[in-house]
């Protein structure tokens, strides 16, 4: 690697390194909120989904087990699982409502049980647009341009200035551009881009971008996969919302609210994996678990979902 020019070692915020652990752990975000597909022939690419008209419902699934029998004609089974959590796998028919629309019912009764997440997450998510507001506005007005080139100018001069103090760090090599001053970074490497300024940072990876920000706890994960596929992880200090949707349009979809707090009925975790075909019914298993490991209980219900309506 060549190096064009490097001052002396300049720490870079701490709270890069875990950005960068943030970018390189999608993968393993991808293994908690995937969503199972098979190739076919059918337009959306993924397997065929099942017109379900009665409920499968196994004594036990992993580490679940069955609490009496199917209820309300073969349309519920209420599981019990690991430190009591509770999972329900129900068939529930559009009747004219989008999927999108049923859905959202069910976010909002689980998130009742998790009431705390649930405002941090709205405030997190109100101060993410207020921010996105104001970046329009400040970039609005004729003479922004005029003022950028000025604030260039001035910046060169100050890089200038800081590199003679030592503040500043700049490498270069094929495929890579590394500027640093002070607490400040940006990091360019093919198919990604990391920038860091005092307490926020921003990473762009293949298509999922991350905006972190140390000051208030927060971060944000939005992005989908070549396959279209979303994905968006939205945390608030002890709190956090992933949600996954598969392209197409069939219904495959995941929801999860967590917080380390535990809530007053003792919940840390609820969500749910729902799949159905296009016009439904759609099969939706409901998890509340007591305990964060979602590969456990929401793992299962997961399978309860797939062996219903397929993968």
């Amino acid at each position: 690697m060549n190096v064009y020019q490097d001052t002396t070692s300049m720490p870079l915020r701490p709270f890069l390194i875990p950005t960068l652990c943030a970018a390189t752990a999608l993968a393993a975000c991808g293994d908690g909120v995937r969503i199972s597909s098979t190739r076919s022939e059918n337009s959306d690419a993924k397997g065929v989904l099942k017109v379900v008209e009665t409920l499968q419902c196994p004594q036990t699934m992993g580490s679940l087990t069955r609490k009496g029998s199917a209820s309300a004609g073969g349309t519920v089974c209420t599981y019990v699982g690991p430190k009591g959590a509770e999972v329900t796998l129900q068939l529930v028919a559009l009747d004219g409502a989008t999927p999108a629309n049923v859905l959202k019912t069910f976010e909002q009764r689980l998130s009742a049980d998790l009431p705390r997440a649930m405002a941090a997450i709205n405030a997190a998510e109100a101060r993410a647009q207020a921010d996105a507001a104001a970046v329009q506005a400040d970039a609005a007005g004729t003479a922004a341009d005029t003022a950028q080139r000025a604030a260039d100018t001035a910046q060169e001069a100050a890089d200038e200035a800081a590199a003679a103090s030592g503040d500043r760090a700049s490498v270069r090599a094929p495929g890579v551009n590394i500027e640093a001053n002070g607490d400040d970074a940006t990091v360019r490497l093919p198919g990604m881009r990391i920038e860091t300024r005092g307490d926020k940072a921003s990473v762009r990876i293949g298509g999922f971008q991350i905006n972190a920000d140390d000051s208030d706890g927060s971060a944000r994960v939005t992005g989908s996969s070549p396959d279209g596929d979303n994905v968006s992880i939205n945390a608030q200090d002890d709190a956090a919302e992933i949600r996954a949707a598969a392209a197409g349009e069939a219904t495959r979809a995941s929801w999860m609210l967590t917080d380390n707090r535990a809530s007053e009925s003792g919940w840390r975790l609820v969500g749910y994996e729902a799949r159905g075909p296009v016009g439904g019914p759609l099969v939706i298993a409901t998890v509340r678990s007591r305990d964060r490991n979602r590969e456990r209980a929401f793992e299962d219900a997961r399978d309860l979902v797939a062996l219903n309506a397929g993968e």
